[in-house]
């Protein structure tokens, strides 16, 4: 079995369950922004979830739908985006970096999921290498980076641009030397394979939802590039197992203590995903998850301590001394 020295920051031990940030703090900040980030990073929180797809020119941009959308988008007069919402791989990076994604429109659908998130001004999609270069700066050498390839739904059959997206987006973690800090992420699990053919020295993980969990308002649901895992009698972990995958990533709602036990049997790491209200973290550590991914990674933390652990060596110690207290 391949080692990879990335899978340690991700995994459970004595005392630490790993806290992930999803899409930065997407309960506090603007998703998927540098400036989310950062907040999230200022916060102690290491392990950095986002979405990555292609611009028209094969730019790797951090951005979780496949189209522009106007509930967090704004033009150069500071307007939500008019008319069609446009598609980012008939875009050029140039058309994106002049849009503003710094806040929420607060009468959408979307926006009313997430009223305690800052409305920030000038804030800009990132490219994958903005927070590549971030991330390689001394004081972020413990930071790791969860990362979704978003698989174009119009082209799930396209093993050409399934190979290309992989090999743009493993070129630029490796011009950074940031592979033994990447998880390459996904649901489509064709992708994960040219994952493993491409960059083996990225560990993948695999995302699960069962089917009959609606897609959330607002977003892109990527079920349809997911296996149906209601069929047969072979449970998800062990697919994923039986597909070379080191983490298991499901929706919340979809685990049980049984499958996390036969999960990490099988040598996986569980991770589950996204995880906001006090009861459901407070279930997923009773659970004995290796990792949560959370838009609200300081509510995480909180009920870590509460519980008596950390999500570091360092803050174990101070779940330990606070639980006894």
């Amino acid at each position: 079995m391949v080692q990879y020295p990335q899978l340690e920051a991700f995994s459970a031990k004595e005392g630490v369950i790993r806290v992930i940030g999803h899409r930065g703090a997407r309960g506090i900040m603007p998703e998927n922004t540098m400036e989310g980030f950062a907040f999230t990073l200022a916060c102690g929180v290491r392990l950095l979830e986002f979405d990555v797809v292609m611009t028209k020119d094969n730019v790797p941009v951090i951005t979780h739908n496949h189209h522009l959308t106007r509930s967090i988008v704004r033009d150069g007069n500071d307007d939500w985006l008019p008319g069609e919402e446009p598609k980012v791989s008939d875009l050029d990076w140039a058309d994106l970096a002049q849009l503003d994604v710094g806040g929420l429109d607060g009468d959408s659908e979307y926006g009313l999921r997430f009223p305690d998130q800052a409305f920030l001004c000038d804030v800009r999609i990132p490219k994958l290498s903005d927070l590549c270069r971030l991330i390689t700066q001394p004081e972020y050498e413990d930071v790791h980076m969860m990362l979704e390839i978003k698989s174009d739904p119009d082209k799930l059959q396209d093993a050409a641009a399934r190979s290309a997206i992989v090999t743009a987006v493993a070129n630029e973690v490796r011009s950074f030397g940031l592979s033994e800090r990447t998880l390459m992420h996904s649901f489509d699990w064709n992708l994960l394979a040219e994952c493993k053919r491409i960059a083996p020295e990225m560990p993948t993980s695999f995302l699960t939802q069962l089917p009959d969990n609606a897609a959330d308002a607002g977003e892109d649901h990527a079920i349809t590039a997911c296996p149906d895992l209601t069929t047969g009698t072979v449970i998800a972990p062990e697919l994923v197992a039986q597909a070379g995958g080191s983490l298991w990533c499901p929706y919340f709602q979809d685990v049980t203590a049984e499958a996390v036990a036969r999960a990490q049997d099988l040598g996986l790491r569980v991770a589950v995903w996204t995880v906001n209200e006090v009861e459901e973290i407070d279930q997923m550590i009773g659970l004995g998850v290796d990792a949560i991914v959370s838009d609200y990674p300081g509510r995480v933390q909180r009920r870590l301590l509460a519980h008596g652990f950390g999500w570091s060596a360092r803050t174990a110690v101070v779940g330990t001394l606070k639980a006894s207290t």
